[in-house]
């Protein structure tokens, strides 16, 4: 199978890039809102425990309980690893994520994850999130890759 050719502007880089840290300041401010105004009105997001959110709303809705509850005061940090154009209105984001948990100033590294990411433009040209899967990073046997990704999420602080 031959690879597409990408015929992207740096331009629709810099606007993927900046979904990302728009999804990012959202959580950091406790707004479901922010947090989901990167995403397609119909954007999908799994979450690291296999809960399944179908649509911006729903997504709005689901985050703002975690913001005002569970996660209340707690921020991320993260980076893309890479973002591929599979055609020149659709491309592929990888990151990692961490949490620092309300009153610390550390990660938890048993929260760390790796992410998945699809971003596709509008007939307007504008980028949004259609897909979002998040996968909490076990590397079950192998804690040196633990490691080593705490200790990268951590240069981020």
């Amino acid at each position: 199978m031959s690879k597409p050719a990408s015929t992207s502007r740096p331009s629709d880089e810099v606007a993927i890039r900046s979904l990302y840290q728009q999804l990012m300041d959202g959580w950091n401010r406790g707004s479901g809102e922010a947090f989901a105004a990167s995403f397609a009105e119909v954007g999908d997001l799994v979450g690291f425990d296999g809960t399944y959110l179908k649509g911006r709303q729903e997504i709005i809705s689901f985050h703002q309980q975690l913001f005002d509850t569970y996660v209340k005061g707690s921020r991320l940090v993260g980076k893309i690893r890479n973002v591929r154009f599979v055609t020149p209105d659709v491309a592929i984001i990888h990151t990692i994520g961490g949490t620092i948990m309300a009153g610390q100033t550390d990660i938890e590294p048993e929260r760390n994850s790796v992410q998945t990411l699809v971003a596709t433009k509008d007939s307007k040209g504008e980028w949004y999130l259609t897909a979002f899967q998040n996968t909490r990073a076990q590397y079950f046997g192998r804690p040196e890759q633990s490691r080593a990704l705490t200790e990268e999420l951590r240069r981020l602080l």
